[in-house]
């Protein structure tokens, strides 16, 4: 069947309103309920206790009842077998971009419920950054349609970078911002990356602040590093929140002062292992650390799982398994103050509900959405459909002219010999970079890549304006001995950014993203070896997500045999351009000094 629910948490309580005197008949046994969920053992979140032989009784969409409901069943009641499973309120991603999954949230859908996950806050930064408040209202009309209960936090930094620095697709002025906050689906100021801004008081930022905290919106945080006075100063602005934490004492610092601390994990980033020592060996409180995602990409959707992956991952590291499950429940609702309704198994709550064997493996085996059966025996039982996105977010690539050969050249100040350049130096498997300062030879008057040093050419092609603007530089630590590879994955403006040993095949790639739309192309010999096609926004695919993988895996074993090394070189391509991150990056405008917070040349004097 194809399956629709109330989707705003505003719906979700004017239904309460209306039903709960049926849940007071079904509880006292006048009527029968929909669904009984029997002889189950209750993952106890309100108690951190696990309570064998269970029944959880469902009427209309809402939990009547928690105990012993032999006496609950009626003609029409659907029995689930809760025998030798654990029953735990479905789980929650408090923090996520689905847009990093490169598929639709109709697909995403699919797989976040197979595993469990029944609620998500996603953060449309990466389509705002691209279309602007028509992106978003696309997102709306999609998840308007799907099971997957979708809560927005509205994005509060587009573009993230000020006008001087690159060329963004799109801008949520103050006041669009305070406007989307009053759209019944948003629950949040989402995580505000300019902290700067917040501690230097800019006027946009407060402005939003003001927004959010009158009309009783939560504040997401993103406070990457630091402590203190100004840890003291952010939190002052009425944030609640922060994912960006990567070592246990930045852990134990937000929590100390009051915040909720979101341990990331995702496929981008993983910080569990260090970060949950808070809980593991600092022994702190665990009802204000939360796990989530940030990031989670196709292939790892369907090799791990999604939030049930979490769960495993911090019991692995020493988590006691009812915890663990708090973090992804009833600490991420009552975070949100949404837990009135959702995050726990009691009477009155929605009935959101994952069946599951092995308290350590978390094998989900059915789930419950608004009371209704959408997964069983592991299996998707619904029918999500398809939302089909207009042809406008489809029409984002705009080139001022076909890329050749030329534009990808890096022109020297002398014909031939040494010159000291700015490098971009790469980290595996992380956002930063390093700020290095390299001699590069000059041939015929150009900088050529030197594969035997690891130095590559690198461009940022502005591509919503079709403006000509290309910025040029060099990077170190890429790995690439031949080709090169295209992306319009790049954060968060989301422009056309190149990676290349020479100018012909960069090109290639290049026109090719153009050609089909946007997404990430590799090429070597002037050919083309892959392709994952991403032609919503050029962020998002219109296929299936299990193609979409094939495609990303496809596109990782050409990198390799381009000769990159890296664990995860799309995400290391995609952050190379966020240029309010230290120590150095490439816009359109050129090289950005991050840490100096100005352009620099290429060439050093």
């Amino acid at each position: 069947m194809l399956y629709r629910m109330p989707h705003t948490f505003h719906e979700l309580r004017e239904k309460f309103i209306n039903i709960f005197p049926r849940l007071i008949d079904v509880s006292l046994g006048r009527s029968k309920a929909d669904i009984l969920i029997k002889d189950c053992t209750l993952v106890n979140v309100f108690t951190g206790e696990l309570q064998e032989h269970i029944d959880i009784a469902v009427k209309d969409g809402f939990i009547a009842f928690v105990g012993d409901g032999g006496d609950l069943v009626g003609s029409e009641t659907m029995i689930i077998d809760g025998k030798n499973l654990y029953a735990a309120p479905g789980f929650m991603d408090g923090h996520v971009h689905v847009e990093s999954s490169m598929v639709t949230f109709s697909e995403f859908s699919k797989i976040a419920l197979i595993h469990g996950t029944t609620s998500i806050f996603a953060d449309p930064h990466e389509i705002a950054n691209v279309l602007g408040v028509d992106g978003l209202k696309m997102v709306l009309d999609e998840i308007r349609r799907i099971p997957l209960r979708v809560f927005i936090c509205v994005p509060s930094c587009v573009p993230a970078s000020i006008p001087e620095f690159e060329t963004a697709g799109a801008e949520l002025s103050a006041e669009d911002v305070e406007e989307i906050l009053t759209w019944p689906e948003s629950i949040a100021l989402g995580e505000l990356m300019n902290y700067p801004g917040v501690l230097s008081k800019d006027g946009k930022m407060l402005a939003e602040i003001r927004a959010a905290l009158k009309l009783g919106k939560v504040i997401e945080g993103h406070s990457d590093g630091i402590m203190g006075s100004e840890l003291n100063a952010y939190i002052s602005a009425g944030v609640s929140s922060c994912h960006e934490a990567t070592k246990v004492e930045e852990v134990a610092e937000r929590l100390r002062l009051g915040m909720y601390s979101m341990i990331r994990e995702g496929s981008a980033f993983k910080n569990l292992k260090e970060c949950i020592r808070v809980v593991t060996d600092l022994g702190l409180d665990t009802r204000r650390v939360i796990l989530v995602t940030d990031d989670r990409h196709p292939e790892d959707l369907l090799k791990e799982g999604y939030m049930d992956h979490l769960v495993r991952r911090a019991i692995e590291e020493g988590v006691d398994p009812i915890a663990a499950i708090q973090m992804v429940t009833i600490n991420t609702a009552e975070h949100f103050k949404v837990d009135d309704l959702l995050g726990a198994i009691g009477p009155g709550r929605i009935a959101d509900i994952v069946l599951f064997s092995d308290l350590n493996g978390i094998r989900v085996d059915t789930v419950l959405v608004n009371g209704v059966v959408v997964v069983r025996n592991g299996s998707l039982r619904i029918d999500v459909g398809r939302v089909e996105y207009p042809r406008r977010a489809k029409e984002t690539v705009k080139l001022h002219k076909v890329l050749a050969p030329d534009d990808f050249k890096i022109k020297a100040r002398a014909p031939k010999g040494r010159v000291k350049a700015h490098v971009i130096g790469v980290v595996d498997e992380s956002w930063r970079t390093k700020h290095l300062i390299e001699e590069i030879d000059v041939v015929d008057g150009e900088v050529a890549a030197d594969p035997k040093r690891d130095i590559a050419l690198i461009a940022v092609v502005e591509r919503h304006k079709a403006s000509g603007n290309i910025g040029r530089g060099l990077l170190k630590g890429f790995g690439l001995r031949e080709g090169a590879i295209a992306s319009t994955i790049a954060h968060d403006s989301h422009n056309l950014i190149v990676l290349g040993m020479n100018p012909v095949d960069m090109a290639a790639a290049a026109n090719e993203v153009a050609k089909v739309g946007g997404g990430i192309v590799a090429a070597a010999g002037g050919r083309v070896l892959g392709r994952v096609e991403l032609p919503i926004a050029g962020l998002i695919s219109d296929e299936p997500l299990e193609v979409v993988a094939e495609k990303v895996h496809h596109l990782d074993v050409v990198l390799h045999e381009m000769g990159c090394k890296l664990k995860a070189p799309f995400m290391v391509l995609s952050f190379l351009s966020l240029s309010v991150l230290p120590e150095l990056r490439i816009t359109d405008r050129g090289l950005v000094d991050s840490v100096k917070f100005r352009l620099i040349d290429l060439f050093v004097d």
